[in-house]
């Protein structure tokens, strides 16, 4: 049975106190969300000025070295519409930069809504193939343009991310749900995976943010 975090609680994912085992060769870390309903809107959507608007949460991986650092920022490329793409092919995991060079990590898409049962957003980690220079891997999820839209956690319900072993057992999850403390928050660092003492451990982090753009949370790393 998996396990209930919260905020600031530490597990191993590689067998619990119960004495289940886990197989680590493929990890999904799971990320789901609902929206408050409004009115008598849908849930997933928000309604402003009478028009429907997409609350869109991105999932982000920061693969971090022993330093805490992200030390591959990768490339920057020009799409055919002329925008320039940065992170390109690095160590950071996002809707721009999907699958990581080697493979072993790799984000599975994009909802842009929250609509339905179950995981919304998807990052798939070979945990036992990743590269020992990978100390720390950090969770990331932030509303896409939450500032310009005025979308916040505290207009969220029922966020989760969990963790779900190579045969689909779900090895641990962290659930929290927007209130008052969120207001005006866009993103959230949510979780991490770390190694210690030969393993990997997942602790439960949920602190918020004012920016909706990952890229000031990359600052510090």
């Amino acid at each position: 049975m998996a396990i209930n975090l919260v905020k600031g609680q530490t597990i191993d994912l590689r067998k619990n106190d119960k004495g289940e085992s886990f197989d680590l060769s493929s990890v999904t870390i799971g990320l789901g969300w609902d929206v408050k309903q409004s009115g008598g809107g849908f849930l997933g959507k928000l309604f402003g000025g009478g028009e429907e608007a997409e609350y869109d949460l991105d999932a982000i991986a920061f693969l971090l070295d022993k330093n805490g650092k992200v030390a591959d920022r990768g490339s920057t490329f020009q799409k055919p519409n002329g925008n320039n793409v940065s992170l390109y092919e690095g160590d950071v995991i996002y809707f721009n930069s999907m699958k990581h060079p080697s493979g072993h990590i790799w984000l599975t898409g994009d909802n842009r809504t929250g609509a339905g049962d179950g995981d919304d957003e998807q990052i798939i980690v070979k945990l036992d193939s990743l590269d020992p220079k990978f100390d720390r891997i950090l969770f990331i999820v932030a509303i896409y343009q939450g500032r310009k839209n005025n979308q916040h956690f505290g207009m969220v319900d029922n966020a989760f991310i969990r963790a779900v072993d190579n045969h689909g057992k779900e090895i641990a999850k962290f659930s929290l749900s927007g209130d008052s403390t969120y207001n005006g928050m866009c993103s959230m660092t949510f979780a991490e995976v770390y190694r210690k003492d030969g393993t990997w451990k997942f602790r439960a982090i949920g602190e918020p943010h004012n920016t909706d753009n990952f890229l000031e949370i990359l600052k510090q790393y």
